[in-house]
């Protein structure tokens, strides 16, 4: 990963917000809008992606944290490149952790690939986080689960997808709602209606009030 987008907090440090970009975006194309949600006392990690070619998209080289091959929904996954991202965002946690933010005040997200990827490096990382935030998208290598599953049971997961979706279809973020039910004992999925594969004022604000639950101040 390049260098990432950082906010600081500012006030006083106590919990930090990772937020994952989707598909040939980079950090600072959502840096701006978790600006707009968060607590003074968060600092805000916008990553970028490496650059690679992407099968789906003809081999074109862009900012894509693993490999798409197919929009089929039982077709082939990069499974290395999406266990070797998640380790990448491990990192960032632990390194958060390091600097002494627990697990428990550190929020995870993203949109699309970046969202899919959140739920699976939260879904495979032992410690328990405050909540992940999964906006229009889907729950990688969902086979694997739930032997893959390392976390608690009772991290919060609030998931958002638009019902007009032509990109990530609606179906896809239903077949992870379902998905992760009996995984986990607090989801929650919310649609959006006519809303595309974009975000909404409305879905902001959703997003800001969940974040707030899950870091209330200290």
């Amino acid at each position: 990963m390049s260098a990432p987008v950082i906010l600081s907090a500012t006030a006083k440090h106590t919990a930090t917000l990772i937020f994952l970009h989707g598909l040939g975006d980079t950090g600072q194309g959502w840096a701006q809008a978790m600006n707009a949600i968060r607590s003074p006392f968060m600092k805000v990690i916008c990553p970028t992606a490496r650059t690679i070619p992407v099968t789906l998209n003809a081999g074109f080289r862009m900012p894509s944290w693993f490999d798409l091959k197919t929009l089929d929904e039982s077709g082939p996954e990069d499974e290395e490149g999406i266990k070797s991202a998640a380790t990448e965002v491990h990192s960032l946690i632990e390194k958060e952790i390091q600097g002494g933010i627990p697990a428990e005040r550190i929020v995870i997200g993203g949109f699309s690939q970046g969202g899919a990827l959140a739920l699976y490096t939260a879904l495979t990382y032992p410690k328990k986080l405050a909540g992940v935030v999964a906006l229009s998208c889907w729950l990688p290598l969902r086979k694997s689960f739930p032997a893959a599953k390392k976390c608690p049971d009772d991290i919060p997961i609030f998931q958002c997808h638009g019902d007009c979706d032509p990109v990530v279809p609606y179906k896809w973020g239903q077949m992870t709602a379902s998905a992760l039910k009996p995984l986990l004992k607090n989801t929650d999925f919310k649609s959006y209606r006519g809303l595309m594969h974009s975000s909404s004022d409305e879905e902001m604000r959703d997003i800001k009030m969940f974040v707030e639950k899950c870091l209330p101040s200290q």
